[in-house]
């Protein structure tokens, strides 16, 4: 077992371990009366930060009431922070997403949002970071220590896991306190969330094996797509990020849609496409798509709840899990594919990251392309 399968299969734990303190972070944090001033809510960060904004969108928005954007930290800081609607003080809040808190990108957004009047919140495991120490709030997500990935760099999956808890049991917060739900209503979703566990766990013990075979099948696969909408998009881009970073093979996280216009007139007919989904919003476009991909003779692979049987007929393999809430469901449609990118690094014998290797590392001031050491705007000009 390498250290990203160990991550995967220690996430019920971890939920378990963290719930109650991030529970606690997030009635700390936001207080009533900046959540009664909120208007808007803006989330921002870089690589699976970003993706975390993407799957948690929608939780937002159902719970809160209030328009979230999602946006990359770039995008954010340089093109969309000093157009933010002016309307008052503690109108905009701006959470910006960092795990080690050292991400250039990121702490520019933030610097962005503040001096553009939002509110801005830091949501890092490093309080003591530049990006902890940038915010007006800190939200401290501290990853607890895992011995088997101590010396050895490996795709985040805990990580990701626990910043998309925190901005959930955030969502549940600000939802009670604005009175979009009640509190009987808040602790049931909480409850709800705090019970994934052992969804979870029994996700991994039913698709493991197959999910190995999978990867032993597809070993001379040398592209992978992966498809999903509303929190399943940014499901999608989170696994085509843990394929890269596991083995280094071309990935692509697409929209459902957005694939039926792009992806759909690709001439490798057989090139492995995941379909992720919750089978609910969605449902409808994604069955017209699945069939769509199976015509053309996509080899389709399918995430979804096991009460998808129609779609579940009509894919090659299917990875499935138990229906749970869609603002909930890329915490557990996120497993099979972090287990199908650490199994297919394992059996092709790929390090983690290329070992940094190949001009990826520090050596000339490069390391992973200057995330860290970015130049950042010191003001904003519209």
């Amino acid at each position: 077992m390498n250290s990203m399968v160990a991550q995967v299969y220690s996430i019920p734990e971890l939920l378990a371990e963290t719930f109650q303190t991030l529970d606690e972070a997030a009635r700390k944090n936001l207080h009533p009366a900046l959540i009664l001033s909120l208007k808007r809510i803006y989330i921002t960060g870089c690589g699976d930060s970003h993706h975390a904004g993407l799957t948690t969108q929608l939780a937002f928005e159902k719970l809160t009431g209030l328009p979230t954007i999602v946006n990359t930290a770039l995008d954010f800081a340089r093109y969309k922070a000093g157009f933010m609607p002016k309307t008052g003080p503690n109108t905009n809040l701006v959470i910006g997403i960092s795990v080690s808190g050292s991400v250039a990108r990121t702490y520019e957004a933030i610097i962005m949002g503040k001096t553009s009047g939002a509110t801005t919140l830091s949501l890092t495991a490093a309080a003591e970071s530049r990006v902890g120490g940038c915010g007006d709030i800190l939200f401290h997500v501290p990853n607890p220590p895992f011995s088997i990935l101590e010396g050895e760099a490996s795709p985040g999956v805990r990580s990701f896991f626990l910043n998309q808890v925190a901005l959930l049991l955030m969502a549940i917060r600000i939802g009670e306190v604005r009175g979009r739900i009640t509190t009987p209503e808040a602790n049931g979703y909480r409850k709800e969330l705090q019970g994934l566990g052992s969804v979870i766990e029994e996700t991994i013990q039913k698709n493991a094996d197959i999910i190995q075979k999978f990867a032993q099948e597809t070993r001379s696969a040398d592209k992978f797509v992966f498809v999903g909408g509303g929190p399943n998009y940014g499901c999608a881009l989170f696994s085509a990020a843990k394929v890269l970073e596991a083995s280094g093979d071309s990935a692509l996280g697409q929209d459902t849609e957005e694939w039926a216009h792009l992806q759909y007139f690709a001439k490798t007919k057989r090139t492995p496409t995941f379909f992720i989904t919750a089978a609910d919003r969605d449902l409808s476009r994604m069955d017209e798509v699945v069939t769509a991909a199976q015509q053309i003779g996509r080899q389709v692979i399918l995430i979804a709840p096991e009460t998808a049987k129609t779609l579940i007929d009509k894919s090659h393999f299917a990875f499935t899990f138990l229906p749970v809430s869609e603002m909930y469901s890329a915490l557990v449609t996120q497993v099979p594919t972090e287990l199908f990118a650490a199994y297919r690094a394992g059996i092709l014998e790929e390090p983690f990251f290329r070992n940094f290797g190949g001009g990826r590392n520090v050596e000339g001031g490069g390391g992973i392309s200057r995330i860290q050491t970015s130049d950042c705007w010191e003001s904003w000009k519209v």
